[in-house]
C-alpha cells in the first residue's frame, strides 16, 4: 500500500505518543519513586524517546511530532499546507494519549505520593505532580523571559533539523544517523537550559498533556500560574519560523548544489 494522509497521521500519533510515554515516564519515576535521576539523565531519556520515535515512524510521516516543525517545513520547504492541520491534530492527540497512558500505569503511585506529601491535586501545590507531564517555568523567571527561552532553544533545534535534512549539506549525518543527532540535540538543549522552562520546544508536547491533567483532576491549575500555557505554544512556533529564516538566509544559500552524476 502507498502512503496515505491517514497513515501519516497515525504515524505522527504513534511518534507523539511515544515521546510523552517515555519522557513523562522518566519524570514520574524520578518524582514519585524518589529515584536519583539527574537533569542530564532525564534529558538523555527524552532525547532517546525522540530518536526511537523517528526510527519507528520516520519512513511514513517524517516524524515531525511537533507543530513547530510541521509549520516551519510548510513555510520553508515543500511540506503540503493541506497536511498542516491533520498532522498537528495527530500530534496533540498522541501527546494527550501518551500522558494518559503514563498516568494509568503510575496511578497508584500518584495517589500514594499525594497522600504522603499532603498534596491536593486541584490546588497550586498540584503543580508538583502536574509537572511530570508538561512544562512550567522556573519561579525566578517571568512569562516574557520564558517565552524568549522557548523561542531561542526551539530555533536551535529546528535549525539542526533543517540542516540534517538539507541535501546540499555535505556534513549532514549519513547512514541513517540523523535521528541520533536530533535526539542528542534535544538532550543537549535540555541539559543546558532545561532548568529555565523545562525545554518544551513543542506546542503539542506541552498543551496535549496539560489538557489531560486538567481532566485528570488538576483542573485549571494545570495551565500554570498566570495562565502560562500559552508560552510553550507560541514560543516554539516563533522559534521554528525564525529557524527557517536563519538557516535559509545564513547557511543554505551558501551551500553548493549537489552534483548529480550522469550515467554513462
Amino acid at each position: 500500500m502507498k502512503k496515505t494522509l491517514l497513515g501519516e497521521c497515525i504515524a505522527e500519533f504513534i511518534g507523539s505518543w511515544m515521546l510523552i510515554f517515555i519522557g513523562a515516564g522518566s519524570v514520574a519515576t524520578m518524582v514519585l519513586n524518589g529515584s536519583d535521576v539527574s537533569q542530564l539523565e532525564l534529558c538523555l531519556i527524552w532525547g532517546l524517546a525522540i530518536t526511537v520515535a523517528i526510527y519507528i515512524t520516520g519512513a511514513v510521516s517524517g516524524t515531525h511530532i511537533n507543530p513547530a516543525v510541521t509549520i516551519a517545513l510548510a513555510v520553508y520547504r515543500d511540506f503540503p499546507k493541506k497536511k498542516i492541520i491533520p498532522y498537528i491534530t495527530a500530534q496533540f492527540l498522541g501527546c494527550f494519549a501518551g500522558a494518559a497512558t503514563t498516568y494509568t500505569l503510575f496511578k497508584s503511585l500518584f495517589f500514594s505520593y499525594e497522600q504522603t506529601n499532603n498534596i491536593v491535586r486541584s490546588s497550586f501545590d498540584g503543580l508538583a505532580t502536574a509537572g511530570i507531564f508538561s512544562t512550567y517555568p522556573n519561579p525566578a523567571i517571568n512569562h516574557f523571559e520564558a517565552l524568549l527561552v522557548e523561542i531561542v532553544i526551539t530555533t536551535v533545534l529546528v535549525t539542526l533539523i533543517l540542516a540534517v535534512g538539507d541535501p546540499k549539506n555535505t556534513n549532514a549525518p549519513k547512514a541513517n544517523m540523523a535521528p541520533i543527532i536530533i535526539g542528542l540535540t534535544v538532550a543537549m538543549i535540555g541539559g543546558s537550559f532545561g532548568v529555565l522552562t523545562g525545554f518544551a520546544m513543542n506546542p503539542a508536547r506541552d498543551l496535549g498533556p496539560k489538557l489531560f491533567t486538567m481532566i485528570a483532576g488538576w483542573g485549571n491549575y494545570a495551565l500554570g500560574e498566570g495562565m502560562y500555557f500559552w508560552v510553550p505554544v507560541v514560543g516554539p512556533i516563533i522559534g521554528g519560523l525564525l529557524a527557517g529564516f536563519i538557516y535559509d538566509r545564513g547557511i543554505s544559500k551558501y551551500l553548493d548544489e549537489p552534483v548529480v552524476e550522469e550515467k554513462a
